[in-house]
């Protein structure tokens, strides 16, 4: 079964930092792509930052330079490191995952974690 459970949201002001910390089960070595999304309040989802099984990294246009996304397999967790917050950064943040390989099975995702509030202050 497949559990992804986000903590390190909160309340910051703007120009501050946080760090979010993803859990994931199995292994986070299972899983092809993981990383984050965010949704503000009547706005869609959008991709934050993920990264691959062999590093690779993609940002949204807007966080880059500021974010930074890692992956602790050894912890089976996934961060996200959020410096030079703005207002505009406030949303709830999920984790996600995508593809969870098994052997030589493969399942297909998208997972997500319930998510976790972040609130930037002006």
């Amino acid at each position: 079964q497949v559990q992804l459970v986000e903590s390190g949201g909160g309340l910051v002001q703007a120009g501050g930092s946080l760090r979010l910390s993803c859990a994931a089960s199995p292994t986070t070595a299972s899983f092809n792509t993981m990383g984050w999304y965010r949704q503000a309040p009547g706005k869609q989802r959008e991709l934050v930052a993920t990264m691959s099984r062999d590093g690779s990294t993609n940002y949204l246009d807007s966080v880059k330079g500021r974010f930074t996304v890692s992956r602790d397999n050894a912890k089976n967790t996934v961060y996200l490191q959020m410096n030079s917050l703005k207002p505009e950064d406030t949303a709830v943040y999920y984790c996600y995952a995508d593809t969870l390989v098994v052997g030589t099975l493969w399942y297909r995702g998208p997972y997500w974690g319930q998510g976790t509030q972040v609130t930037v202050s002006s």
